[in-house]
């Protein structure tokens, strides 16, 4: 018992959320907006995407014993924002449905877990390093934007690396919420709490929706975020079934389409928060951050848009740097791991570096683009060398 209430897990899986939530949620709001979605259904939304995220997570992590975490799509929501112009809501909701019916039965075939089982290691620890990237970037791109709280949290950090390994996340994080409080830039008073009710919508189909949304929306959450999310897993040593995973996200998106929860996933960045040495030095217990994940995930679903507003009343330097900080060792793992096999190095730069640039073709995302270039360079020099 007393290992369920670890700090360190417990603060893990709150910074996962709050990442989560700070850098992706008003993609959410355009999204349903773009469909001309009241307040009641865009909360809705948010009822679904935190209760599909929340029992999903808890339910694989617990499962599995390893820190499994499901996010929202968000090149999925993106993608909607451009591609609902004219679409009804229902027939919006019906492409969200067939959307996660081909993510479930890609599960269920197996054939994307056959297909990352033959994805070499350092590309897949490439990858990850590349999505990591920004995320130690922001951290000191922050200090431009309050150098006292970033400057702070930073020497706090280091100190606590080495006398308190153990709770250096919690207590930084703590003392960033101090300094932003002393600053006055934590506007709680803004925040109102109230449940959600959600909101059923009887999807509907048209050749128009199913070929301009849902299958743009699956292949986008396919490649753009479950090959990183299980690649993200797979760098850190854990080994769950991908194919009952992604068939889990499949259903959950099934069963909470007509609410709104329009595609679910495995998650990369922030599921990384959740596996590195700072979410419990026992790598065994690491289930435990995804798990307190998946019930603040709950929270944000039970209380909707309400947490967002919550989570928005965080100053976003405060949020680039604990992020930042929390990701620093799982940056630096998925680096050595990269290129530790010579060999493979050259693939795995060019693969760190597409990952890294963010560039975006055909709507799929740079993460995607570096695992095939960089899968090319492999297959390459593997060629020329027999």
């Amino acid at each position: 018992m007393p290992a369920i209430f670890s700090l360190s897990a417990i603060s893990a899986g709150f910074v996962a959320v709050l990442v989560g939530y700070s850098s992706a949620a008003i993609i959410i709001f355009q999204a349903a907006a773009a469909l001309g979605a009241s307040d009641a259904q865009i909360s809705s939304w948010l009822w679904a995407l935190g209760m599909g995220m929340g029992l999903s997570s808890l339910g694989l992590s617990l499962y599995y014993r390893q820190p499994v975490l499901t996010a929202w799509s968000t090149p999925g929501a993106a993608l909607l924002i451009s591609s609902l112009a004219g679409v009804s809501m229902s027939d919006a909701i019906g492409a969200f449905l067939l959307s996660s019916l081909l993510i479930t039965l890609c599960g269920i075939t197996g054939w994307f877990e056959t297909l990352m089982s033959r994805l070499p290691k350092s590309l897949a620890a490439a990858m990850l390093a590349g999505v990591l990237f920004q995320f130690g970037l922001k951290l000191f791109q922050s200090l431009s934007i309050n150098p006292v709280l970033v400057a702070v949290m930073l020497v706090a950090f280091v100190l606590l690396r080495i006398w308190s390994p153990r709770y250096v996340i919690p207590s930084v994080l703590l003392l960033g919420i101090s300094i932003s409080l002393f600053q006055g830039q934590l506007h709680l008073d803004l925040v109102n709490w109230q449940f959600t009710t959600p909101v059923w919508v009887t999807p509907s189909f048209s050749l128009t929706s199913i070929i301009g949304v849902a299958l743009p929306l699956f292949m986008v959450t396919m490649a753009s975020q479950n090959i990183p999310g299980l690649a993200t897993l797979r760098a850190n040593g854990f080994d769950a079934p991908a194919s009952p995973l992604i068939t889990w996200t499949g259903i959950t998106g099934v069963l909470l389409a007509p609410f709104g929860g329009f595609a679910f996933n495995l998650a990369a960045i922030t599921a990384a928060i959740c596996m590195g040495n700072e979410a419990h030095p026992d790598r065994k217990l690491r289930y435990l951050a995804s798990s307190w994940a998946g019930a603040f995930y709950i929270i944000t679903g039970l209380f909707g848009a309400t947490v967002v507003s919550l989570f928005a009343a965080f100053p976003a330097a405060l949020t680039a740097t604990i992020a930042g900080l929390a990701l620093l060792g799982t940056i630096g793992s998925a680096l050595n791991a990269a290129l530790q096999d010579k060999q493979e190095a050259d693939a795995a730069l060019i693969t760190l570096l597409v990952t890294a640039s963010g560039v975006s073709i055909g709507g799929v995302g740079s993460a995607f683009w570096g695992l095939i270039i960089g899968l090319g360079v492999y297959f390459i020099k593997r060629k020329a060398e027999d």
